[in-house]
């Protein structure tokens, strides 16, 4: 059988913001800028230029390439640093202030899974550095995690195979989002909405 295509890692950290916005970028290959993947690309500036660099016994390596043939995914790490006793700590670079944020873990935890088939060393915890706040916040790589970052393998998997695009999520998120104008999701979810009126008012069967 013909292998699938891989995903990329970002696509994980897209699909638990918004599975619209990872079938935008990821299946219809649209992308838009503004203010915050403006900010995002400013903090990934040094760590997007493949190098290293060594500090008390610890090698990090910049923009190091990583893969899973068991999950099919392929992306890149903004830093890994390769500790003196064997551990190995995967650290994802965003913008903004230190704040917790579930699909920024996963994608981090995706990084360590393709890690360990890599290396086969263990990888119990990474990191998240928070540009805006120049601080870094732990993140442990835990069984919970790693069965969120299949089920969201699986899901992508699935809308791709599908080749269907999602309906938006019409909320908070899309304020933020640099597909808004692309997306349309209040146009998107209105003409959804008119959709399942007409339906119900000519189904024979709700009269």
């Amino acid at each position: 059988m013909e292998a699938a295509d891989p995903i990329m890692l970002s696509a994980l950290q897209h699909w638990s913001y918004c599975p619209r916005q990872c079938a935008l970028i990821h299946v219809e290959q649209v992308f838009d800028e503004n203010v915050f993947t403006m900010r995002g690309n400013a903090a990934h500036e040094r760590v997007d230029d493949p190098g290293f660099e060594t500090f008390e016994g610890v090698r990090a390596e910049r923009a190091l390439p990583v893969w899973s043939d068991r999950l099919g995914l392929v992306g890149k790490c903004d830093v890994v640093e390769f500790r003196p006793d064997g551990h190995i700590y995967p650290v994802e670079y965003k913008h903004g202030p230190k704040r917790e944020k579930s699909h920024d873990d996963i994608q981090l935890a995706a990084q360590a899974m393709c890690l360990e088939e890599m290396t086969g060393r263990v990888i119990t915890h990474g990191a998240i550095y928070h540009h805006g706040s120049r601080r870094r916040r732990e993140v442990a790589i835990t069984q919970a995690l790693r069965d969120k970052v299949e089920e969201t393998v699986n899901a992508i998997r699935a809308m791709m195979d599908s080749g269907k695009l999602p309906p938006p999520v019409n909320d908070a998120r899309c304020k933020e989002c640099s597909l808004k104008e692309i997306c349309q999701p209040q146009a998107v979810a209105a003409r959804a909405t008119q959709h399942v009126l007409l339906e119900t008012l000519f189904d024979p069967g709700a009269v």
